[in-house]
């Protein structure tokens, strides 16, 4: 690593976040999944979006975890975990969060 590049790692410059492609939503007990991991330098995190039509409206909630993983299949998989699991704890819930 040169001293650039570790300069940019301890002060966070330099290193973008961004999406990976979309894929098809998973449906999962009336709600739909999209994993969307963030490419961040190689490494993939934990991100995703759940979505869910209540009482005629589309409503969505996002996700970003700290779990990262080097494949994408690998990483689209945690998502979809992490997603269901939220899913089970929260249901409707989810989408009554007040972002801060």
């Amino acid at each position: 690593m040169g001293l650039g590049n570790l300069l940019k790692s301890v002060f966070g410059g330099g290193g973008s976040k961004q999406a990976t492609p979309q894929s098809d939503p998973i449906e999962y007990q009336g709600y739909q999944i999209f994993p969307e991991p963030m490419n961040e330098g190689g490494q993939y995190r934990t991100a995703g979006r759940i979505t869910k039509e209540v009482n005629g409206e589309l409503k969505e909630s996002r996700f970003i975890r700290a779990d990262n993983n080097g494949d994408l299949n690998s990483s689209i998989e945690h998502c979809t975990y992490k997603a269901k699991q939220i899913i089970d704890e929260q249901g409707d819930k989810l989408f009554q969060r007040e972002l801060v």
